[in-house]
């Protein structure tokens, strides 16, 4: 980690603290939802699936605002204030209707913040030092995400099951969240990208993107159709016998793995190249849902929740490091948004498939249709690899 500049560290302890927030509350969301509010799970789908698709698909535009003003973080501010404002709603929520509302003011947040946040660490990073900056980002994302679930599990045995009141502990770490924003984010001076304010998805726009970019984008949005909620993961461990108590333990071990390997996986692609790296992530996500899929068994399920942990790990940092490799510099918000923008659309589409094909066919349907998504992928970057 020498020479990694202090905006990559700050901006990944940033992402710390919102995610023990986020994840504290996500843990134990989705029995709340079909649990104590009775949603089906094609509702929980939809939900998670809006949830998502609001968040990549609102970066198109932040991204584009930061490149037109050459700043970051005023948008960085806004996106986690808003992330911040949501977490007591979520407790305070007597209905699908008011979770999703919760969730929709959470996710416009994440999506202000987004590709700002990328581009920053794009911004202030060499590019010998991309993939590992993106990589320790995601690893300290995911120590958030493995202390947030954690810290549920011990508020559910202290005060006995009572899942809205464990829910008001999210509120402190998001405001340290944006105390560190304030205080601690420095970005480099930079003149504003563009003369004027354009639509980020105008001709002239995506034409400056080199065919590198589109390729890296198709792949991105076909593997976010094998990428459905999280949530069914939740639902998955529940299904096979686990205690309402201990569900956040399936995603602290999620996260886990996602912490051990982002990093390593990150700066070893700045050494290998990134494509065969993304492509073990897919391999892994496959064989994850293959695991899932197995009826009945909790030790299956906690396989393919550690494997998906390792997918997350070979996937999501690479992405956004190519994304990152392919973009023009004084555009490169921009890209990020547009990357997140199909990703967006893809992802709606593969909760709300992936919560009618539970409902309607059992839980391993879904699982299958997931591989089957991640092996097009995983296709469509071998044939870009060999041209």
């Amino acid at each position: 980690m020498q020479g990694m500049p202090r905006t990559v560290w700050v901006l990944g302890l940033i992402s710390l603290f919102m995610d023990i927030s986020s994840e504290l509350v996500h843990g134990l969301l989705p029995v709340l939802l079909v649990g104590q509010l009775g949603a089906s799970m094609l509702s929980l789908g939809l939900i998670e699936g809006a949830a998502e698709a609001t968040a990549l698909i609102v970066k198109v535009f932040s991204g584009t605002l930061s490149d037109y003003f050459g700043k970051r973080k005023g948008l960085l501010l806004l996106g986690y204030g808003l992330g911040a404002l949501s977490k007591p709603l979520f407790p305070l929520a007597g209905s699908a209707q008011a979770i999703l509302s919760a969730r929709l003011l959470d996710r416009v947040g994440k999506g202000i913040r987004g590709a700002p946040r990328d581009a920053l660490v794009a911004d202030v990073t060499p590019p010998a030092l991309r993939g590992a900056a993106f990589g320790l980002r995601q690893s300290l994302d995911s120590v958030g995400a493995f202390v947030g679930p954690l810290l549920a599990v011990g508020l559910m045995l202290l005060f006995s099951d009572n899942i809205q009141t464990v829910m008001w502990f999210a509120v402190l770490p998001a405001l340290i969240a944006v105390a560190l924003i304030v205080f601690g984010v420095h970005e480099p001076d930079k003149a504003a990208g563009h003369s004027r304010l354009r639509s980020p998805i105008s001709r002239a726009s995506l034409r400056s993107f080199p065919q590198a970019f589109w390729k890296v984008t198709l792949i991105g949005a076909v593997f976010t159709l094998a990428r459905f909620s999280e949530a069914f993961l939740v639902i998955r461990a529940q299904q096979a016998g686990m205690a309402v108590t201990w569900l956040p333990l399936v995603m602290v071990l999620l996260a886990l793995f996602y912490l051990l390997s982002a990093y390593p996986v990150g700066k070893y692609s700045d050494r290998v190249g990134r494509n065969g790296l993304l492509a073990c992530g897919l391999l892994l996500l496959i064989l994850a849902d293959l695991a899932l899929a197995v009826q009945g068994s909790l030790l299956w399920v906690l396989l393919g929740v550690a494997l998906w942990g390792l997918h997350l790990g070979f996937s999501q940092g690479i992405l956004a490091a190519m994304v990152a490799d392919s973009a023009p510099a004084e555009l490169r918000g921009t890209a990020f948004g547009v990357f997140n923008l199909l990703s967006g659309v893809a992802m709606l589409l593969a909760s709300g498939l992936a919560g009618w094909l539970w409902q309607s066919f059992g839980a391993a349907s879904c699982f299958y249709a997931g591989a089957g998504f991640a092996g097009l992928a995983w296709c469509l970057l071998v044939a870009a690899r060999q041209r």
